[in-house]
């Protein structure tokens, strides 16, 4: 993709790098098998991280594929009101749209390919489902951005960007999600150095993406036949890819796209359970506790029904883990 460059080393602030240890210090091609699970209604999702020997790329630590679902007979997406800390949620559609409501008082329909950021901080909690009436299919993911230690305990916020920037070759469009391509940069709020960008590929296209060297890259095939990096790719299907390159060449067989995400590797060692992150079995205990018995999340309304109690904290006390299992 000649017309295309890599982002400027001065578009990612020094003091905002990471480390490296536990990242391949060059190119690796691992399949990430999914792992399905039930999300609310009669949505099922395909969990692609955290994964067995995987829980990040970059600072994403949280991927759910779901559809194409016809939903056109069903209630579709139904999640009920519950509680985020310590990172941000990113809503990405391809098909269908999402009615989000959170204890700020937002109410937002994010609709195919518009960015829903929601910044927990501190606490938020919020619900998603289908709105009524709905489009016929409902085919997106759902992505966890983990937040540093200097920003996890910061206000929380909701956005909503339906105009993004594109990058565009032959045969390929890019939407820019979060971070810089190309020059081009996302209006969304991120605390570390990282990207995602949605790539959809005309059948018979070969394109050659230029990317960070310093980053690691991981992605999500949403739908179509591709190859990257010479490896096969079906819908559903994440590849991690590790660090080290200056280009990801890509093919597609089929109409294809993919989410690419990256950045810098996560140099924080973090607790990751239920929705809650943070850095300590008390951490998590003290959320869990304010969801239940305290108004620290606040209250969604408007949505009809009982918000989601949390679930029991595991006998063990949970330890903070790295990047890796």
């Amino acid at each position: 993709m000649s017309d295309l460059a890599p982002p400027a080393p001065e578009a990612v602030p020094a003091t905002l790098r990471g480390g490296r240890a536990d990242v391949p210090g060059g190119p690796v091609r691992e399949l990430l098998e999914p792992r399905e699970t039930a999300l609310g209604g009669n949505t099922v999702v395909r969990r692609l991280l955290p994964n067995l020997g995987r829980r990040m790329v970059g600072a994403w630590c949280f991927v759910d594929h779901y559809g194409p679902d016809d939903i056109a007979d069903e209630p579709g997406m139904q999640v009920p009101p519950h509680p985020h800390m310590g990172l941000q949620t990113v809503s990405w559609l391809h098909e269908g749209s999402v009615l989000h409501r959170d204890s700020l008082g937002s109410l937002q329909t994010v609709r195919a390919r518009e960015l829903g950021l929601m910044t927990s901080g501190r606490a938020i909690s919020h619900s998603e489902e289908s709105p009524r009436p709905h489009a016929r299919l409902l085919h997106g993911a759902q992505l966890w951005v983990a937040l540093p230690d200097a920003h996890r305990h910061t206000e929380p916020r909701f956005e909503h960007h339906p105009d993004l920037p594109v990058v565009t070759a032959d045969g390929l469009h890019g939407t820019v999600i979060l971070g810089t391509v190309d020059g081009a940069t996302s209006p969304g709020t991120v605390h570390t150095p990282l990207v995602g960008v949605d790539l959809t590929l005309r059948e018979g296209s070969s394109a050659r993406v230029p990317v960070e060297p310093d980053f690691e890259y991981a992605v999500l095939t949403m739908a179509g036949l591709t190859e990257v990096d010479g490896v096969r790719l079906e819908p559903g299907s994440m590849l991690y890819l590790g660090s080290g390159r200056r280009e990801l060449p890509l093919r597609a067989l089929t109409d294809g796209s993919l989410l690419l995400l990256g950045g810098e590797p996560f140099d924080e060692k973090i607790v990751m359970w239920w929705n809650f992150i943070g850095r300590s079995n008390e951490d998590i205990a003290r959320a869990r506790a304010d969801w239940m018995t305290s108004d620290r999340f606040g209250t969604v309304h408007g949505y009809a029904g009982a918000r989601v109690p949390a679930p029991a904290l595991p006998a063990t006390p949970l330890k903070a883990r790295g990047r890796v299992r």
